[in-house]
């Protein structure tokens, strides 16, 4: 799920939208989810790589241990990557790492959640993280 940051040319927000793959991203149009406006620039984003010696091992590589029958290892890397931005998971994602936290499926939770799209109404109250 590819994370790309726009410039919204109506508000002049810097936003990220979150793309559930990288067709979307490259054939649906970003929508601002601050104020609607369909005239965002996607700007460069910094791109950290993290390296090893050559035979070192990374142990806390991030998402080296999640485990995809273990929703609380996604919980974990969720917060590891939100820590490591700076970011704020904010309402929503909090409460899906708390479902994550508890133990519950990822798919149930994403099925029991409301569409998080454009024009749902889930981002006014101020975020700047849309998902597409």
């Amino acid at each position: 799920m590819p994370i790309y940051e726009y410039q919204c040319n109506d508000c002049r927000r810097r936003v990220s939208l979150l793309w559930r793959s990288f067709d979307d991203a490259a054939t649906r149009e970003p929508i601002c989810p601050s104020c609607g406006g369909k005239e965002l620039t996607r700007l460069m984003s910094r791109v950290s790589v993290a390296r090893s010696t050559a035979g070192e091992s990374m142990p806390d590589a991030p998402g080296a241990d999640v485990s995809e029958d273990d929703p609380r290892s996604l919980a974990r890397f969720m917060r590891q990557m939100a820590d490591e931005s700076g970011e704020p998971l904010g309402p929503e994602l909090e409460e899906v790492v708390g479902r994550l936290e508890a133990g519950e499926d990822p798919e149930a939770i994403e099925k029991s959640l409301p569409d998080q799209g454009p024009g749902s109404g889930a981002f006014e109250n101020g975020d700047d993280f849309g998902v597409m």
